[in-house]
């Protein structure tokens, strides 16, 4: 029988934890995110958008990060309290060579490092009731 590879991710915009199932084990691993922390700043004249465009491109490689991550999963879980999720799926649903990736998004609160473990075990106990890879 071929073990499916699962992972599961709470995220929001200043961090993600990353569960994964490759072995039958769920492994928790911690991806840390720079969007709260400040631009710098070169010269304090620095125009708002370019102080806006810098925050941009530390967004794109936390996403950049977590796509590279869930490249090789059969299935993957997106949850947590904020959009942080869906612009993930959004990414990953562009991109043709996630076409075979079943993914979720689904809306999640705060929770500790075992909620968010109970989480992922009882999502991926509940079998799969379509065979479309992306889903909402």
């Amino acid at each position: 029988m071929n073990l499916k590879k699962r992972i599961g991710i709470w995220m929001d915009y200043t961090s993600a934890q990353i569960y994964e199932n490759a072995t039958g084990e769920f492994l928790l691993t911690s991806m840390e995110s720079n969007f709260y922390l400040p631009a710098k700043k070169k010269e304090k004249t620095s125009s708002e958008s370019h102080i806006h465009n810098e925050e941009n491109q530390t967004d794109q490689a936390f996403y950049d990060d977590l796509m590279v991550l869930v490249k090789d999963y059969d299935e993957a879980v997106l949850f947590g309290p904020t959009q942080a999720k869906t612009a993930l799926f959004d990414l990953i649903k562009a991109n043709p060579e996630y076409n075979n990736l079943y993914i979720q998004t689904l809306e999640a609160d705060k929770m500790t490092t075992e909620q968010m473990k109970a989480f992922v075990k009882k999502h991926f106990k509940i079998p799969l009731k379509t065979n479309k890879p992306i889903s909402y």
